[in-house]
């Protein structure tokens, strides 16, 4: 279908791509991954055709039509003026119901979510040849990435698809390419295929690399003798007035045998030079806490929103304590951006009660970094004054993989990952309570999404987070925030937990009660007929203590059951 040949592509002297080539065939599901910066969307661009390499060749397949979702969805309701009935029927799928019946103030109060969503059923309905996806995931919920994934297994044509979330990758793609310092590796498998065996060869690389160094540094001692001898020749042939014609020859043998050494190191480096592998990216995010508060810092009572007629969620309650990392979780506008500028008094309450520690220092990430000001340098949306601060966060952003002279660059031409860098940078320079987090890994690689994992456990604060970044929202958070049948309600368990009990099919009330009561009863009469035998025998028997054994076993049972049956 696309054939990419030897591509160049530069922007200024940085050099993005470097002999680039590759083919996308008809039932291809790829994945593209690489650090930030590394030329991902760039590549995106040139299959698009949106953009032109500097040198090399991209031959596409005759009518060739390609799907493209980009990164940044800047959706306005006037694009999609007369939607057709497959558009319709996707946006249903998506979870957006009565789509064409929304009105200019529901239009107005679209989540990201929802946007994506629209722009993504909008691509999926032009019938392309070649999907090609940049991080579709982004401010998806998961009715929608798991739509996303079924589709993706029915699609009949390729796909291409630039993400970080390494959950979705695992499900959909069959070969990995990798991007790394301008050149493109091809790894068979999904995800966690590709990490591992990335992982073996940079491990093989650098054994070999090491014994290289060792023959270098070997050879080179070797030479260093040489060159002792030859300086040892030379002045014992000037100081040896008679012996110069034998201390010459053997001065000038011990010169061609270094020569020879040196002709021989360097055709050995030339031949089989192993490169050094490029270090791990090693990522340090730290967040600081002040001291200690109260244990209830948020707490919230018939809380309750609505836009003019549309409801949010009806009267709620939940808490929140010092300390606790919580997850936000729920579909696509079922109000968690709401509920979120709510808490950072951006947003009126229609009705209800929300008492927010007066005391708290909070910090919060949004989840669009289109609002940033484009005009603007990197440096004057730090907006930090302090010498000390601007160090620390200059260290910041070179921890995360952001060169120094980014920051003198306009906001317009960074990438939204070094965006999102620069707001986080903001949260890191200064210590905070409560970090509120909306969708913080979007645009994030994978070595700093790891990273903001570790250090967010770490964190002795208190931790609200909307992620649809599933593996993200398992690992940092123990407990939830969950929007559902149109309330928020507190659930004191992981993501992974409460997915397993809300989709594993529950037995009705009144069947497990009727068992519980079957099981009490056998249990009771096994507890009477072991007291009978007991009653016949002595405490000193071999018989009486293994029934004395049975009765504590099955007393803690019938405890066990009859705590379930109160539940």
């Amino acid at each position: 279908m696309l054939t990419v040949r030897n591509i160049h592509k530069h922007f200024g002297d940085q050099q993005i791509l470097n002999d680039v080539s590759f083919e996308i065939k008809g039932q291809d599901r790829i994945g593209l991954v690489g650090i930030n910066g590394a030329g991902k969307s760039t590549l995106a661009n040139l299959i698009y055709g949106k953009m032109e390499p500097d040198s090399g060749t991209i031959v596409k397949a005759p009518s060739l039509k390609i799907g493209y979702l980009k990164q940044s969805v800047d959706f306005q309701s006037a694009e999609i003026s007369h939607p057709s009935s497959e558009f319709l029927e996707k946006t249903s799928e998506l979870g957006l119901s009565k789509y064409q019946s929304w009105d200019h103030d529901r239009l107005s109060h679209l989540s990201g979510g929802e946007k994506l969503k629209i722009a993504l059923a909008e691509v999926w309905s032009c019938h392309p040849h070649i999907l090609l996806l940049d991080e579709p995931t982004n401010h998806l919920d998961f009715q929608g990435i798991n739509w996303l994934i079924e589709q993706l297994k029915t699609f009949k044509g390729a796909i291409v698809v630039i993400s970080h979330d390494r959950y979705f990758l695992d499900q959909t793609v069959g070969q990995i390419f990798d991007l790394e310092n301008g050149h493109l590796t091809i790894y068979e498998g999904n995800y966690t295929s590709y990490f591992n065996e990335k992982k073996k060869r940079r491990e093989v690389q650098l054994h070999h690399y090491h014994s290289q160094q060792k023959d270098i540094a070997r050879v080179e001692a070797q030479m260093e003798q040489l060159q002792h001898w030859a300086g040892k020749a030379h002045r014992t042939m000037r100081d040896q007035e008679g012996m110069k014609e034998f201390h010459g020859v053997k001065a000038k043998k011990i010169d061609r045998a270094m020569k020879s050494k040196m002709k021989r190191l360097k055709s050995e480096l030339e031949k089989n030079k192993v490169e050094k592998p490029s270090e791990e990216k090693n990522i340090a995010f730290q967040f600081k806490a002040n001291e200690k508060r109260g244990n209830r810092i948020i707490e919230a009572k018939d809380l309750m929103k609505n836009f003019q007629t549309r409801m949010l969620f009806q009267p709620s309650q939940f808490f929140i304590k010092h300390g606790e990392k919580i997850g936000i979780y729920g579909p696509n506008g079922s109000g968690k951006t709401t509920l979120i500028n709510m808490l950072r008094g951006k947003e009126t309450i229609t009705s209800g009660y929300l008492n927010i520690s007066s005391s708290l220092n909070i910090a919060s990430l949004s989840q669009d970094v289109a609002d940033m000001d484009i005009s603007q340098t990197g440096l004057e949306a730090l907006q930090i004054s302090d010498r000390t601060q601007l160090l620390k966060a200059r260290t910041t952003l070179a921890n995360m993989g952001m060169d120094a002279e980014k920051l003198s660059q306009r906001v317009g031409t960074l990438s939204l990952g070094e965006r999102t860098r620069i707001k986080l940078t903001n949260m890191l320079v200064n210590e905070y309570d409560l970090l509120i987090l909306d969708e913080p890994t979007n645009h994030l690689d994978l070595a700093s999404r790891n990273q903001l994992e570790k250090t967010l456990k770490d964190f002795t604060g208190t931790i609200l987070i909307v992620s649809h970044d599933i593996y993200f929202l398992q690992h940092v958070c123990d407990k939830l925030l969950v929007f559902e049948d149109k309330k928020i309600k507190r659930v004191e368990m992981s993501i992974e937990e409460y997915e397993k009990k809300r989709t594993t099919p529950q037995k009705s009330i009144s069947s497990t009660q009727k068992e519980i009561e079957e099981e009490l009863l056998r249990v009771n009469t096994e507890i009477s007929a072991i007291l009978g035998e007991l009653s016949l025998l002595t405490p000193d028997s071999e018989k009486y203590a293994i029934l004395d054994q049975k009765f504590l076993n099955l007393t803690k049972k019938k405890q066990d059951l009859l705590k379930i049956a109160e539940k």
